[in-house]
């Protein structure tokens, strides 16, 4: 794993146990595959909380709102869930990128 990916995700781990210690629920999205054009490696994390706080990225931005939906119902009592993202390349070209992909995110509560 790249290094300084890795302290990121430190961070983000620190802060989701942070808030947990605070009484909040918590959620943790962590990319687990990838395929192709991908804006994060496999690794990167997001940690939610319950007020919609949020430290990390699985995506640059560009699929944050449909991984914190699911973390939300998943703080809820929905079970975990592995949520996969992408592109064709044929589609790609039609949106101004280079390539396609595929980004694999699992999203859980913490307990």
């Amino acid at each position: 794993m790249d290094r300084k990916v890795g302290m990121i995700e430190a961070d983000v781990l620190a802060t989701a146990t942070n808030w947990q210690d605070q009484g909040h629920k918590v959620a943790l999205a962590t990319v687990v595959a990838t395929w192709g054009s991908s804006p994060r490696p496999v690794g990167s994390q997001l940690a939610v909380d319950e007020t919609g706080r949020m430290v990390g990225s699985v995506s640059g931005g560009c699929i944050e709102g449909a991984v914190v939906h699911e973390a939300r119902q998943i703080m809820e009592g929905a079970p975990p869930k592995l949520l996969t993202f992408g592109v064709t390349d044929e589609d790609a070209w039609s949106v101004g990128l280079a390539c396609g992909g595929t980004v694999k995110v699992f999203v859980e509560s913490l307990v």
